[in-house]
């Protein structure tokens, strides 16, 4: 009978533990763009899908089609009692300072944005290391000895990676050309493919021979321009360098996938906690991707080259600089 009794209290108290997991309500809200634009927003959606994967854990999602949906959005699910709400985009902002002020007890984690309430998660990226290491690749790999970069919205932000870049450049070769242009300054920006494209052209079309953008979906646009014209590409935020085999050198990646699975995750086992978090080259926040697409367009000689600078950076030997008032953007 005890024996029974003490497999019961067991059994009850396993039982309270899976619900306690399976009672979490997680919530992605992602930025304009749809969930599946192969760079910002399916970064986010892998890191929700990695997260569900590993516990069992299903969370809700939505995709705004403009950004007057966005405080309806998080007020709706704040009323609904998530536990979490992932906001990905600095177009939140103001959004998740205004609702997180109004629902205390609700856990927000705003990517790419810095808010300081006691509720309030923010987490952004050091995308100036990684694209400085992406700025190398540039200039280890041109020939024309004029590169290009395509920025999407002209915030901050994208200066920061544009500022990165051209430093990774600079540290290669003192020689090289940077062009630089920017979709827009709005939020359309980011989802203009035609115009970046044109941008593009234009700029292979000067003598350019690999183009960096920073751009989102607008991004696509000048991968599909580097094609056309035979040229190259760098990706951005996801490993976009299957889009166009051999077009595209490498991505600089930018884990927003890790970032939303830490907030997700951190909620369901107790850990979260309000503050800001930045993740650059040693937090696994950058990198620059390497795959079966790319592995033979960078010499091993190059690959040492990158690994040398990676751990300078990581030291403090190489200081990449920032742009200033760059703590938040797309």
């Amino acid at each position: 009978m005890l024996k029974k009794l003490a497999l019961a209290v067991i059994a009850a108290a396993f039982g309270a533990t899976m619900s306690f997991a399976a009672d979490i309500k997680p919530v992605l809200l992602y930025d304009i763009g749809g969930k599946f634009d192969k760079s910002f927003n399916e970064a986010a959606h892998v890191g929700a899908e990695r997260f569900s994967a590993e516990t069992g854990v299903t969370y809700r999602d939505f995709e705004p089609s403009s950004e007057t949906q966005y405080e309806q959005a998080l007020k709706r699910f704040a009323r609904r009692k998530a536990d979490v709400i992932v906001a990905v985009g600095v177009g939140y902002s103001v959004a998740v300072r205004n609702v997180a002020s109004q629902f205390p007890d609700v856990k927000f984690t705003v990517i790419d944005a810095i808010i300081d309430l006691p509720n309030v998660q923010s987490i952004t990226f050091r995308e100036n290391e990684g694209s400085f290491l992406v700025g190398m690749i540039a200039a280890m790999k041109t020939e024309s000895s004029t590169v290009g970069f395509i920025g999407g919205m002209d915030i901050p932000l994208i200066r920061r990676f544009e500022h990165g870049y051209q430093q990774g450049i600079n540290y290669v070769r003192d020689d090289i050309k940077l062009i630089e242009n920017y979709v827009g300054t709005t939020p359309s920006a980011w989802n203009d493919p035609i115009k970046a494209s044109e941008m593009a052209r234009s700029q292979y079309a000067r003598g350019v021979d690999i183009i960096f953008s920073a751009a989102g979906p607008s991004g696509l646009g000048v991968i599909q321009a580097a094609k056309d014209t035979g040229n190259l590409s760098i990706g951005v935020d996801s490993n976009q360098n299957h889009v166009a085999p051999g077009f595209v050198l490498t991505s600089m990646l930018k884990r927003v996938d890790l970032a939303v699975y830490m907030a997700m995750k951190e909620a369901s086992d107790g850990s979260w906690q309000a503050g800001h978090r930045v993740m650059g080259l040693e937090e696994g926040g950058v990198d620059y991707a390497m795959d079966e697409h790319n592995k033979n367009m960078l010499t091993d000689a190059m690959k040492a080259a990158l690994e040398e600078a990676r751990q300078k950076i990581i030291s403090g030997e190489i200081v990449v600089g920032d742009v200033a008032g760059s703590n938040s953007g797309h």
